[in-house]
Formats: structure tokens, C-alpha cells, sequence
């Protein structure tokens, strides 16, 4: 799930911390680290799912986005868009692996790990500190998993973790990962992945 960074509309909680323009600039590293990882990963076709615009000059000169195919997110809310890729990617697969692009220690390593536990589990979760998740992985596709979710709260993972119990489907979760959308969470990412990290952040 891919949303262009632009100043003003990428990060946009981070930018009373760093303002528009270096909160996009922090976007752009952290989305373009995801999406070598997912590469590197290699497990398979690798998607896209943008916002706004696929055709803007962004994509077309983002490293490694010729080898992905691109498709404009769909209307709605998260969940509606999650979904929308979720069916997308269910269709040509036997599983899925559904990402955002905000954090960092969602590295190809364990996106390989999250795979594999779909050969004995019929979801994975990658939860985060804040309540929320980095990573959703399907074998099957339901609804309930995407409808009615107050998103960017603490209650994203305990309610998806409840629905798929109540579908009756395992989950393998993994340990908890740090994503980045407070300006709080910037003191992880120097200590952890200094990289990332330019002067004027």
C-alpha cells in the first residue's frame, strides 16, 4: 500500500517535527527501503497499490517499481483499500502479504518468516507498539478483516486478532515492530536504523 510522498500529505503527523518538506523526504526513504525488502524478499509478484496517481513522475522513476505491477488504490476507507488488494492479490495466489510503507524493521528476512508461516497458518500479523500492524498476511480472503476497523488507533490489531478467532483461523503473529508516525517513534528510528536518518531530521 503506496501513497506518494508530498510535501504536506506524507507524514503528515510527523510534520509539526519536521515540517512538510523533510517529513515527505522521510516518506520517500522509508517507502523506498520497503520496497527493496519486499524485492529482496523475492517471494513472489510484488504490487503496488497507489495513491493518488500511478502515472505521476514519481513512480516512474522510483528504483524498482519496473518490476512491480501498479495499480490505483481503490475509493474508501483503509479497509475498503486493503481489501481491495487483498482479493486482488488472492486472486493470483495461494497467499498473500499485505504492507504499509512506514516501518523499517519489516525487512526482507521477516517478510520471508511471515510467508512461511502461511504454510501452517491461515493469517499472520505483524503487530506494532502503537496498536496497529505492519503487515497482514491472508491464505483465505474475509471481510470482516477490513470492515468497520477504527483505523490509526490501538484497537486495530486486538480487533482483527478477534475476528480471525471468531472465523475460526489461525494467526502466527510475530513480535512487535516499530513503525514511524509520531514524531516520539523518530528516536527508534535513529537508534535503529540511522540510515534513514538525515541531518535536518
Amino acid at each position: 500500500m503506496a501513497k506518494e510522498p508530498r510535501p504536506g500529505r506524507a507524514k503528515t503527523r510527523l510534520i509539526p517535527a519536521l515540517g512538510e518538506q523533510h517529513a515527505a523526504a522521510l516518506a520517500d526513504r522509508l517507502f523506498q527501503r520497503t520496497l527493496q525488502q519486499a524485492l529482496a524478499a523475492d517471494l513472489g509478484p510484488v504490487e503496488l497499490h497507489i495513491t493518488p496517481d500511478p502515472s505521476a513522475r514519481y513512480w516512474q522513476e522510483l528504483p524498482g517499481a519496473e518490476r512491480c505491477e501498479r495499480f490505483s488504490q481503490v475509493e474508501g476507507d483503509l479497509g475498503a483499500r486493503m481489501a481491495a488488494a487483498a482479493r486482488n492479490g488472492l486472486a493470483q495466489s495461494t497467499a498473500v502479504l499485505i504492507i504499509g510503507t512506514d516501518c523499517p524493521d519489516l525487512d526482507a528476512d521477516q517478510l520471508k518468516a511471515m510467508a512461511q508461516s502461511l504454510q501452517s497458518y491461515d493469517c499472520c500479523l505483524c503487530p506494532v507498539t502503537d496498536g496497529g500492524y505492519a503487515l497482514i498476511g491472508l491464505r483465505q480472503f474475509s471481510h470482516t478483516l477490513f470492515t468497520d476497523i477504527p483505523w490509526s488507533t490501538a484497537d486495530v490489531a486486538p480487533i482483527t486478532r478477534n475476528r480471525a478467532r471468531a472465523l475460526g483461523w489461525t494467526c502466527y503473529e510475530s513480535k512487535y515492530l516499530q513503525d514511524v508516525d509520531e514524531p516520539e517513534d523518530l528516536l527508534h528510528l535513529s537508534q535503529n536504523h540511522p540510515e534513514l536518518i538525515s541531518p535536518s531530521d
